[in-house]
C-alpha cells in the first residue's frame, strides 16, 4: 500500500498521530530530503514516546524530482510485493510542486491501492492568513525564473480576473527572486493597460515557524525588502 503522507510545513508540533503511526509502520519511506526525514522521525520519537517501542529500523530512500523516474520500477515492485511505502516531501503535501505525481499515475495504471494521510499545506495556510476571500483561488506553483515568462503568467492572472473577479492567486517564490517578481507586478512593462490592474499582495514568510511574517500591500510598497526563508505569495 502506498501512503502519501503530509508533513509539517515548519513547526514539528503540527505532526499528527496518524502521520506518526503511518511512518513508523512503513517498510520504506520515500523522502525528497533524507535529512529532513530523519529530523521528522526523531520528532516522532520525542513527541510520541508511547509509539517509540514500535519503531523498527526504517529504510529511508532518496526520492527527489530528478530521481523519481529512475526509482519508479523498484518502488512499484515493492508495492506489488505488498510492502507498505510512505511518500513524504521536504514539507507539506507531496505532489504539490513536489515529487510523487509519476508514482501516483503509475499506481492508478497498475491498479495498486494508495491513500493520503492529510496534513499541513502552505497553500491553504497562506490563503487563511492573507485575509482574502478564499472561495475561488488558482495555484501556480513556482513562477518561471525568466522575466518574460513571468510576465506571461501575470497576464494570465489578469485575464482570469476579468472572468472571475473574486479569484485569488497563490504561488511559491524564492527569497532570491521575490523582489524581481514584485517588480514585474509593479512595472508598466508587465501590465495590460486596458485591465489597469494593481493588485493587493500578501507575502507569507516562514509560516508556522518562529520568525513567521505576513506583510501586506501593493507591489511597489513590498519591493526592495530583504526576504528570507520559505515564501508563499497571495494575490487579490
Amino acid at each position: 500500500m502506498l501512503y502519501i503522507v503530509s508533513t509539517p510545513i515548519g513547526n514539528l508540533d503540527d505532526l499528527s498521530i496518524r502521520q506518526a503511526k503511518t511512518l513508523i509502520s512503513s517498510d520504506f519511506i520515500l523522502a525528497e530530503d533524507t535529512r529532513s526525514a530523519r529530523i521528522l522521525l526523531n520528532a516522532i520519537k520525542s513527541r510520541f514516546y508511547h509509539l517509540s517501542s514500535n519503531i523498527k529500523p526504517l529504510n529511508i530512500v532518496s526520492y527527489y524530482k530528478e530521481k523519481e523516474f529512475e526509482k519508479l520500477p523498484e518502488v512499484i515492485e515493492w508495492l506489488k510485493q505488498g510492502k507498505n511505502i510512505s511518500l513524504i516531501s521536504e514539507s507539506g503535501t507531496p505532489l504539490i510542486s513536489d515529487p510523487g505525481y509519476l508514482l501516483v499515475k503509475t499506481c492508478i495504471k497498475e491498479k495498486i491501492p494508495f491513500t493520503i494521510v492529510p496534513g499541513p499545506s502552505a497553500i491553504i495556510s497562506s490563503l487563511t492568513l492573507s485575509g482574502f476571500n478564499p472561495k475561488e483561488f488558482l495555484y501556480f506553483g513556482f513562477l518561471p525564473k525568466k522575466q518574460t515568462q513571468k510576465l506571461h503568467y501575470i497576464n494570465i492572472m489578469k485575464s482570469v480576473k476579468k472572468l472571475l473577479p473574486d479569484c485569488v492567486f497563490v504561488f511559491y517564490e524564492s527569497p532570491k527572486r521575490i523582489n524581481e517578481t514584485l517588480q514585474c507586478f509593479a512595472s508598466p512593462a508587465g501590465r495590460q493597460e486596458t485591465l489597469k490592474w494593481d493588485p493587493d499582495i500578501v507575502i507569507c514568510r516562514e509560516m508556522t515557524k518562529k520568525f513567521e511574517e505576513i506583510v501586506r500591500g501593493k507591489a511597489i510598497e513590498l519591493m526592495n525588502r530583504h526576504y528570507k526563508g520559505e515564501i508563499t505569495v497571495v494575490i487579490k
